[in-house]
């Protein structure tokens, strides 16, 4: 109409049809900085970490790992292209398996131990259950792991208490500061509704606290991935064998083999983390 009297469409108020893609519901031609929905800012900040990361791994093993001779000390300890890599596909599965264990029991005590010294009747402990906590952050790693490998001897369960212990603190502070910061509005709301305490503590405020607590938990779950290189002090594997192998025996592409991929692992570690916390927090925090 707008062409054939002379008219065109905005003057009723019409919109142009949006142009459809090859599937009739995607436009594949990026418009206004956007393409399949992503911003250029999305793109790369799902892009650069890992593409960093895989171009690091690479290096590792064709600058570190090919360069092995057959034979040698060093391919006896980590291997070589004769033999494969599978001492370090080992120790960084048992890296994984430490931080793993060891921030789930964290995560297990730590939220509840959270949530009780918020509750009436409790916050007198909070002093003692914090102080507790707080042991594992202001006593050395390395003192955890040899006053605990006297009692509960070498190996794997020895250093995941230890970093058991060493992840409790975030977890717990904020859990505690997360419930504490819900407006105290919404909880008297909540109870002129009918609410229990358990319903409001369930529905109200561990969902408000979550952003709080997740971040905690975020923070406790890295800081393991880089001391659990030291429990290959006491026999429980990982990479950080390679660190304390390669050090006396001043074999710096055990070294450094070890310390990049924990290095790797830690950023890893915290960019998904980030990610996940991108996508559950900010619903949890909107809703």
């Amino acid at each position: 109409m707008g062409t054939g009297m002379g008219m065109r469409d905005d003057e009723f108020g019409l919109q142009p049809a949006e142009r459809k893609g090859v599937f009739g519901r995607i436009d594949w031609i990026p418009r206004q900085g956007r393409w399949l929905g992503l911003t250029f800012r999305d793109v790369l900040d799902w892009t650069v970490i890992p593409v960093l990361m895989v171009i690091v791994v690479i290096f590792v093993y064709n600058r570190l790992l090919l360069t092995i001779e057959p034979g040698s000390m060093e391919a006896n300890l980590m291997g070589s292209w004769e033999i494969g890599f599978k001492n370090v596909v080992d120790a960084v599965i048992e890296h994984i398996q430490l931080i793993l264990i060891s921030t789930g029991l964290a995560i297990a005590a730590a939220v509840p131990a959270g949530i009780l010294i918020t509750r009436q009747g409790f916050r007198d402990f909070s002093g003692l259950i914090l102080g507790v906590a707080n042991v594992g952050q202001s006593v050395p790693s390395i003192a955890i792991l040899a006053l605990f490998m006297g009692i509960l001897g070498l190996g794997f369960k020895t250093a995941v208490f230890a970093l058991w212990l060493y992840a409790l603190l975030p977890i717990v502070r904020n859990t505690a500061t997360g419930i504490e910061e819900v407006d105290p509005n919404v909880i008297e709301a909540a109870m002129g509704m009918g609410m229990t305490n358990r319903q409001i503590l369930l529905q109200i405020e561990l969902p408000l606290a979550f952003p709080v607590m997740f971040a905690g938990m975020r923070t406790a779950a890295v800081i393991n991935v880089g001391t659990a290189a030291l429990g290959a002090f006491i026999g429980a594997g990982g990479l950080g064998t390679f660190i304390i192998t390669g050090i006396p025996l001043m074999r710096d592409r055990m070294i450094l083999v070890g310390a990049i991929l924990t290095a790797v692992m830690a950023v890893l570690v915290d960019w998904v983390l980030g990610k996940v916390q991108d996508q559950l927090v900010a619903p949890t925090a909107s809703a």
